[in-house]
């Protein structure tokens, strides 16, 4: 059972962005994509949730043997798809507490009720080392950079997806910020959990230890590989990847 990635060919705005791009995620591991600015990182993301604004001319995106390229982003959630947000958006007037209960509640035809679900949320809450206070918050309303990153990983904690995609996660983080948010991702992995960590950076990758890189450049991925390549961006940076690709 994966996240299948068939040849997807996406444009926005009538300019093509991702030109063929063909990836298998397995649940139990962690990928990770990375590439410049500009590559196509986070169309991707968007692409695979089902974000209206991105059109797919041709491709296919299955999700453990279904065919979801068409359907909706709730739709895909209710399967076991999430995303989370590069840039998390503040909604003021719902409580953290009230939209992850509503999340979780639509997600299946049992509703759970509210004592119960206080009960788990706390529990949550714990791990990703957030004071109780959170849970009557306006969701992301007035919260720092490392506040809406930790309410992401607590989404996905609640949801339990079979697959997550976490689209620069890393981004406005100071290093205890990114610790703490990395023990929050490192204690949500096992079997049943798939990961595409999409970052710029490596530092993330020292705290979350990746199964297979791929590195995405001018919406093609260039290159894949595993520790060792993340060495030779560190030494290099993107560049000699260009120009391996362009010489290829």
């Amino acid at each position: 059972m994966s996240l299948e990635i068939k040849d997807l060919h996406v444009s926005v705005d009538g300019e093509l962005i991702l030109k063929g791009i063909s990836l298998s995620v397995e649940k139990g591991k962690v990928y990770a994509l990375m590439g410049p600015n500009g590559s196509g990182k986070s169309t991707l993301a968007n692409v695979l949730m089902g974000n209206p604004k991105y059109k797919i001319e041709s491709g296919s995106i299955f999700l453990d043997g279904k065919d979801i390229t068409k359907l909706k982003p709730h739709e895909r959630a209710r399967l076991g798809l999430f995303l989370s947000f590069q840039y998390p958006n503040e909604i003021s007037g719902v409580t953290i507490s009230n939209f992850l209960r509503t999340a979780l509640n639509s997600k299946s035809d049992k509703k759970i009720a509210v004592l119960e679900f206080h009960k788990i949320l706390k529990e949550k809450m714990g791990l990703l080392k957030m004071d109780k206070s959170f849970m009557t918050r306006y969701l992301n309303d007035g919260f720092s950079g490392g506040e809406k990153k930790r309410t992401e990983i607590l989404q996905m904690s609640i949801l339990e997806p079979n697959y997550a995609i976490l689209d620069e996660t890393d981004s406005g983080l100071d290093v205890d910020a990114l610790k703490v948010v990395s023990e929050g991702i490192n204690q949500l992995l096992g079997p049943t959990l798939g990961v595409i960590i999409i970052t710029h950076y490596q530092k993330i990758l020292n705290y979350i230890k990746p199964d297979k890189i791929f590195i995405l450049m001018d919406g093609k991925i260039v290159a894949s590989g595993e520790k060792d390549i993340i060495n030779d961006l560190e030494e290099k940076g993107y560049d000699w990847i260009k120009e391996e690709a362009s010489a290829s």
